[in-house]
């Protein structure tokens, strides 16, 4: 039996999204040409795939089975055509949350993950349609839910955060603080709260009631806002290059320390050579400046981290 690859193709990208009208759009094909073609591979294998009813689409137990092999077969068929026609393009790498300079972990593995072209995605949701519809192939920032079903991640990073406030702030002295001796301050954001999922995720766990919303135009007029006004904080990972702003302070947390997690994003079955270099890459770098260090007794995630997450305890 002879697969036809743009049948399986179609097949997976319907599997993903469970909406033909999406899948058809990610391969730039009309709805009725993807039914077709779904329908053509499922007499091929004498076995209906998915199970349409007014309430949806879903897989049926021969399409759950079907599923893996067939994105190792759309994989394989995109490496095999890319090793005949000689393809060596860069792999294109986009990123997000920018106010949090991504690119500054980027760019510690650049030089051993091969040559990557960077893309212009603001947010989670636009990078996410730029790698479902084959724009990008790579994608770096803080993954969460709900994510795509057709997405893979792996983290690389988990970053301490600080807190950064006014000079004039009363607790702009201390050494370090505790989240919860903020709640009498107003955390400041670089957009709607409900919008920013880790800040968002920090008012709610600690109790901060008092928020306030800025316009994002670079980290260093949301720094200036927040050093304009002694009542203000906001957070920042550790490793964020601070510009010079006046009257600012950056104060450790501890007890717990929130942990800013980093990761890579890419769509599942996506061959591209380059993806392999970059994520050894980041488990390589990973290892040598312990960016996965976390010790539940003393650090903060928004959500558990993932097994690649080791918890060693050793930063406290």
């Amino acid at each position: 039996m002879d697969l036809d690859v743009a049948q399986v193709r179609a097949f997976v990208r319907a599997a993903e999204e469970l909406h033909f009208g999406r899948a058809a759009g990610t391969l730039s094909i009309s709805q009725q040409a993807l039914s077709k073609r779904i329908a053509r591979l499922e007499t091929l294998l004498g076995t209906e795939l998915f199970q349409r009813s007014g309430t949806g689409v879903h897989l049926t137990d021969a399409g759950q089975r079907f599923l893996p092999p067939a994105r190792h077969t759309v994989a394989a068929a995109d490496a095999a055509v890319a090793a005949a026609v000689g393809e060596d393009r860069a792999l294109r790498v986009d990123v997000w949350g920018h106010l949090y300079e991504p690119m500054r972990t980027l760019a510690q593995v650049a030089g051993r993950a091969g040559e990557l072209v960077l893309g212009h995605g603001r947010d989670l949701p636009s990078v996410t349609d730029a790698l479902m519809h084959g724009d990008i192939d790579a994608a770096f920032g803080r993954v969460h839910p709900p994510l795509h079903a057709g997405l893979a991640h792996r983290l690389v990073r988990l970053e301490p955060v600080d807190a950064v406030l006014s000079a004039d702030h009363p607790l702009a002295a201390e050494p370090g603080l505790r989240p919860d001796q903020l709640r009498g301050s107003v955390l400041w954001s670089p957009g709607a709260l409900d919008r920013l999922d880790f800040l968002h995720q920090f008012a709610e766990r600690f109790d901060i009631r008092n928020s306030a919303a800025g316009v994002n135009l670079g980290l260093a007029h949301f720094l200036t806002e927040v050093a304009d006004d002694p009542t203000r904080f906001s957070l920042l990972p550790a490793d964020v290059p601070l510009p010079e702003v006046p009257g600012l302070r950056s104060v450790p947390l501890v007890d717990p320390t929130p942990l800013y997690a980093w990761s890579l994003l890419w769509r599942t079955g996506n061959g591209h050579p380059g993806l392999h270099s970059l994520t050894a890459a980041c488990a390589t770098e990973a290892g040598h400046s312990r960016w996965l260090e976390y010790n539940p007794a003393h650090d903060w995630l928004p959500e558990p981290p993932t097994d690649h997450a080791q918890d060693r305890g050793k930063r406290h």
